[in-house]
């Protein structure tokens, strides 16, 4: 699993996520996150890379609500 920034234009990407989830319901842009997450698991492919990622994920701290 790559732990280090491995985006060619992480801006542009998260510009584009932003503008993709534009006009969405709060359901909608869960289903499109959702449905961008399996295409994403698809290109990876590996179960054990896959698995540390979301023990990866579950393990960033949630910043505490203001």
């Amino acid at each position: 699993m790559k732990l280090a920034i491995h985006f060619q234009d992480a801006d542009a990407f998260y510009e584009q996520l932003l503008n993709a989830h534009e006009g969405l319901s709060r359901e909608d842009s869960e289903l499109l996150n959702a449905r961008l997450i399996l295409l994403l698991a698809n290109q990876v492919g590996d179960a054990r890379v896959l698995s540390e990622c979301i023990e990866a994920a579950r393990e960033i701290p949630t910043p505490a609500a203001e």
